[in-house]
C-alpha cells in the first residue's frame, strides 16, 4: 500500500509550512497553489511578460525541493537593487524563462520541480489570467488582488474575472484522489478563497473522500480580515461555496495576549464553528518569536490529532 495522498491549497506564506508538516507525516503531497496574485515580483512578471504569477508557485516548489538542494536557496535570493532586477526572486525570473523556454507555464514549474528535486507535485489551480475583486461590507468594489489585500475596510465576498475560470486539470484530479486535503493558513479572501473560485475545484472536493481539514490563521493583519475571529473565516469559506465541505477546523488558541490581533478561537467562536457541524481541534499555534504565524511543530501535532 502506497503513502497517504494529502493536497494542500492555498498561496502566500502559510501554505509552504502545511506542505512541511505533510511531508513529515509522510504523505505523497501535493500544493495546489492561487494564481491571483498581482503584487510585488509576480505582478510586474505579470504586466511585463503575460505570464501566469511566478511567486507562490517558487514557495511551494522551495518548501518540496529535496534536503540539502543548492538550487533552492538561490531560488530565494532576492535582488535588494539593480535597475529592473531589484524586488525579484531569483526562482522568479527562472520560472519566467523556463515558461519561455519550455512552451507554458505548466510545463515550466514541471521543470523547476524537477531540477530541484521536489517531492510531490505543485500545481496552479488555473492555468487562466484571472484578476481578483473584493467587496467591502458597504459594498464598495476594490479590483487587484494586492489593493484587496490592503482593503481599509474588512472583505465581505470575492469574485474573479473571467468569472469561474477552468480549473487546471491535474489540480483537480489530485483534490478528488486525496485522502486528506488542508485548506489554509493564509490571507482568507486573496490567497485561499481565489482558488475555489475556479471552476471545478469545489466540485472535486464534493467528489473526494478525503477528510478536509481548514487552518484558520493565527492572526489578522490587514483590513481584509480586520476584526473576524474564526468563526467568521469559516462563514466566509461557507460563503464562497465550501458549506458541508469542511470536516474540521484548526483553530489558534492563544495562551497570552502578544500584543497582535488574535484570531481567537475561545469557547463560544468553536462553539459557533461546531454548530455547522465542523469539528474544532484548539490549541496555542503561534510561533512565540513571531506571533502572527504557526509554529511549524505546533501546527504538525495539530494537524497529526486530525490526521
Amino acid at each position: 500500500m502506497g503513502a497517504r495522498r494529502a493536497v494542500a491549497i492555498g498561496g502566500g506564506t502559510g501554505l509552504p509550512l502545511v506542505l512541511g508538516c505533510l511531508l513529515r507525516g509522510g504523505f505523497d503531497t501535493t500544493a495546489v497553489v492561487t494564481m491571483a496574485d498581482d503584487g510585488g515580483s509576480s505582478g510586474q512578471l505579470r504586466r511585463e511578460l503575460g505570464i501566469l504569477p511566478p511567486g507562490d508557485i517558487r514557495n511551494c516548489l522551495v518548501a518540496l525541493a529535496e534536503p540539502g538542494n543548492e538550487l533552492a536557496r538561490v531560488f530565494q535570493y532576492r535582488f535588494a537593487e539593480g535597475e529592473g532586477l531589484a524586488g525579484h526572486a531569483l526562482g522568479n525570473l527562472v520560472i519566467a524563462a523556463l515558461t519561455d523556454l519550455e512552451g507554458g507555464f505548466a510545463e515550466a514549474v514541471e521543470e523547476a520541480a524537477r531540477l530541484l528535486g521536489v517531492r510531490g507535485r505543485v500545481l496552479p489551480s488555473t492555468l487562466e489570467n484571472v484578476v481578483l475583486s473584493g467587496r467591502d461590507g458597504a459594498g464598495n468594489l476594490i479590483t487587484g488582488q494586492a489593493n484587496v489585500a490592503v482593503s481599509d475596510a474588512p472583505i465581505s465576498t470575492v469574485c474573479m474575472e473571467p468569472e469561474a475560470p477552468a480549473g487546471y486539470t491535474p489540480a483537480l484530479d489530485a483534490i478528488r484522489r486525496a485522502d486528506v486535503i488542508v485548506i489554509g493558513p493564509g490571507s482568507l479572501f486573496t490567497s485561499i478563497i481565489p482558488n475555489f473560485l475556479v471552476d471545478g475545484v469545489v466540485q472535486a472536493l464534493r467528489e473526494s473522500d478525503a477528510r478536509v481539514v481548514y487552518v484558520c490563521n493565527v492572526a489578522n493583519l490587514r483590513g481584509e480580515t480586520h476584526g473576524m475571529d474564526a468563526a467568521d473565516h469559516v462563514d466566509a469559506l461557507v460563503r464562497h461555496g465550501l458549506g458541508g465541505l469542511i470536516d474540521v477546523a484548526v483553530v489558534h488558541a492563544p495562551a497570552s495576549d502578544a500584543g497582535i490581533e488574535a484570531v481567537v478561537g475561545s469557547e463560544a467562536v468553536v462553539a459557533r464553528i461546531r454548530e455547522q457541524g465542523i469539528g474544532a481541534v484548539v490549541a496555542d499555534l503561534a510561533d512565540p518569536g513571531d506571533p502572527v504565524r504557526h509554529a511549524p511543530d505546533r501546527l504538525h501535532d495539530a494537524l497529526a490529532e486530525v490526521w
